[in-house]
């Protein structure tokens, strides 16, 4: 399995000693030219030195130039540094600063060079006996002298060696240290992002695994610490998402046991009671069909709340009057409003307030709210519905019931929740309604104080054939 640590060594650490082996073996050519360069210039300074001592001897005769030359070679005076040599025809040494005279010596490289070179000066470096590198150089003469054909400085190249070898080996140890520090730094780096992020991991691993209490420990100011505290906010989430769906699951078991309840119990009374009263008979049939309505609504809430979390709701879009629809609304429920002692103040506003919607889902919407209302109050509060267009058509349902906690307030919209003070229902209701209100184009709010009531206000976009081509 790769790891961050094996995708460094191979990317950045190959990279790095690659880009060192080859400064280290550039600067090691550039170092062992530079001083070869200093010798083949301080062996060309002497040459021209000696070109210009001879230079006066133009007017002379050819014997006496060979015997100047002769004792131009023997009275050489840096025989500590360099050995002068005199080369005569076919590169046979006549005469030498040490006046020790080599024996067969071969084809000298430096004078074939030489005699082949248009400037007359040619160069070798290589074994000169006892295995000792050498630098020559040979300069063919300009006049005729004798059997002299060319002047030859040969210098051992053992010190420069020794020189060269000393500056690589202390080049090779820098670049050594600074191998070690990559390394050192590379994999303190690497450690600083591997180490959290496995942590990281095995804590994602129990989220993963229904751990929902697991959290990311460290403290990193950056973008790891980042990603734990999101990743901590969204365990945290799921542990409230959980939570919520283990207590929507116990409140619709609740919920769905009471009518099943009732209606199992008036159907075995119908069943095994021949001569029940005909009020006792009509009262069962009606909670059985009142219980039935109530557990049929109950599930189509839940498969329309599945239908849009899943897209697959289905909308009737139509230009229709927001007014008609509320007033629909408020009619379903003026009845229960004056049994249950409540007070309900509407007044139909004469002009229609027309968007671009579904009639249907708008008015599951406004019966909800109103159904709301009248669970969270009590015998004489008010319920207030009115409608009203400016910029958007502008709908709000407000009461004077028990209100919302504060710390239920911003999560009542959310799907599953219940608050504190919920009584009967999925805890999808608002939800759901605000996902018709979303599908719409609209916002729905919510305003509520404890023990004074809420304020629910919807606010939908008035219609026009530019929206309508948009919404199609």
């Amino acid at each position: 399995m790769n790891s961050i640590t094996k995708r460094w060594v191979r990317g950045n650490l190959l990279l790095t000693i690659l880009v060192l082996v080859i400064a280290e073996i550039m600067l090691s050519f550039w170092v062992i030219n530079s001083y070869r360069n200093s010798v083949r210039q301080a062996i060309m300074a002497r040459m021209n030195t000696l070109s210009g001592q001879l230079s006066v001897t133009e007017t002379l005769s050819t014997e006496e130039r060979a015997e100047v030359l002769e004792r131009t070679v023997t009275d050489f005076t840096e025989t500590d540094k360099f050995e002068l040599m005199l080369v005569g025809q076919n590169g046979r040494i006549i005469a030498t600063s040490s006046g020790f005279m080599p024996g067969e010596h071969g084809v000298l490289e430096d004078f074939e060079l030489a005699s082949r070179n248009e400037n007359g000066i040619g160069e070798f470096i290589g074994d000169f006996g006892q295995n000792e590198k050498v630098m020559a150089i040979t300069v063919l003469l300009d006049y005729p002298s004798g059997d002299a054909v060319a002047l030859r400085i040969v210098t051992s190249l053992s010190g420069v060696d020794r020189q060269v070898n000393l500056t690589i080996m202390a080049s090779v140890f820098l670049v050594s240290c600074m191998l070690l520090f990559s390394v050192l730094s590379g994999l303190y780096f690497v450690r600083s992002i591997v180490t959290p992020v496995g942590k990281i991991e095995a804590t994602a691993t129990k989220i993963a695994a229904g751990d929902f209490g697991a959290r990311i420990q460290g403290n990193y100011n950056d973008e790891i610490g980042r990603l734990g505290d999101t990743i901590n906010h969204m365990a945290e989430e799921l542990g409230n998402t959980e939570k919520m769906k283990n207590d929507f699951i116990a409140s619709v078991s609740h919920e769905l046991r009471t009518p099943l309840t009732s209606i199992k119990g008036w159907t075995e009374t119908l069943a095994k009671r021949d001569n029940l009263p005909k009020e006792e008979y009509e009262k069962g049939i009606n909670i059985i069909q009142s219980e039935t309505d109530r557990l049929y609504n109950m599930v189509e809430e839940l498969l329309d709340f599945s239908r849009i979390q899943n897209g697959g709701m289905t909308f009737t879009f139509e230009k229709m009057d927001v007014v008609a629809e509320v007033s629909d609304a408020v009619l379903m429920y003026t009845k229960r409003v004056v049994l249950e002692g409540k007070i309900l103040k509407y007044e139909e506003q004469d002009l229609p307030a027309v968007v671009w919607g579904d009639k249907n889902r708008l008015r599951q919407v406004f019966i909800n709210l109103l159904d709301n209302a009248l669970k969270y109050t009590s015998e004489d509060d008010s319920i207030e519905v009115y409608v009203e267009v400016k910029r958007q058509v502008h709908i709000v349902v407000k009461d004077s019931g028990i209100g919302i906690e504060p710390s239920d307030l911003k999560r009542v919209k959310t799907k599953f929740f219940k608050g504190k003070d919920a009584v009967s229902g999925a805890g999808i209701g608002l939800a759901l309604a605000n996902e018709i209100v979303l599908a719409h184009g609209g916002k729905l709010t919510l305003k509520s104080e404890k023990s004074k009531g809420t304020e629910v206000h919807i606010s939908l976009p008035i219609y026009s054939d530019k929206r309508k081509e948009t919404k199609d």
